[in-house]
């Protein structure tokens, strides 16, 4: 029996004030979208604004495309629900059994603070529903209480240095994560690491997306 995912996407194109554009990570919703319907799963997009994501540019360079981001660019259908998401403050809990934030730098402008966003979270965990994101989705994390003693992963410092946005990002977030009693590990720059805690789900990076996906239904 199929199980509904609820993927919050940021509505944040700005990355800080550098003039330069940001969004979502395609791999990061591409990979994952495309495992979880493979697997029969239904999946609902949603945003702050209610309006497409936006997608950073970056990450359609050649070198960040997988066989599963081509399976997208051919996904009608899927790439019909990105394109009409419903609203963030008109979803309801009680209609998902899973919640999962693709990254990208956007979530840091947005979503971190956004109210709708962390009561969502709280809410998910305290029905005990399924709470994933990777890469710098976890950043959604650092204003609730669920990562508190929890095993958690995320965008590295180290792999913040290589991208050259160390001195760009409000914080860093594997030390806001741990700053806000998160328990983080990391494994190889790049490489995938995925730590999964009770029904808390969480990969450090964009090729970590896959095996985001496979914990979201192996725990489902």
């Amino acid at each position: 029996m199929g199980k509904s995912i609820l993927f919050v996407l940021t509505s944040n194109d700005k990355l800080g004030d550098t003039g330069k554009k940001t969004g979502s990570w395609l791999e990061e919703f591409a990979a994952p979208y495309e495992l979880l319907t493979e697997a029969g799963h239904s999946v609902t997009f949603c945003t702050p604004s209610g309006e497409a994501a936006p997608v950073d540019e970056g990450s359609k360079a050649e070198n960040f495309l997988t066989k599963l981001t081509a399976v997208w660019d051919e996904d009608e259908e899927g790439q019909k629900k990105f394109n009409s998401p419903k609203k963030l403050s008109d979803v309801s809990v009680s209609d998902y059994d899973a919640v999962f934030y693709p990254g990208g730098h956007g979530p840091v402008w947005d979503l971190a603070d956004d109210k709708t966003s962390i009561a969502l979270i709280e809410a998910f965990a305290q029905a005990d529903k399924v709470v994933a994101s990777v890469c710098h989705g976890p950043v959604v994390f650092v204003n609730t209480s669920v990562i508190q003693g929890k095993n958690v992963t995320g965008f590295s410092n180290t792999e913040e240095e290589a991208v050259g946005l160390t001195k760009v990002m409000p914080y860093l977030l594997e030390d806001k994560l741990k700053a806000n009693g998160g328990n983080y590990s990391k494994g190889d720059d790049w490489g995938s690491h995925v730590v999964v805690d009770g029904k808390l789900i969480t990969g450090q990076n964009p090729g970590s997306s896959e095996e985001v996906a496979k914990a979201i239904m192996k725990l489902l």
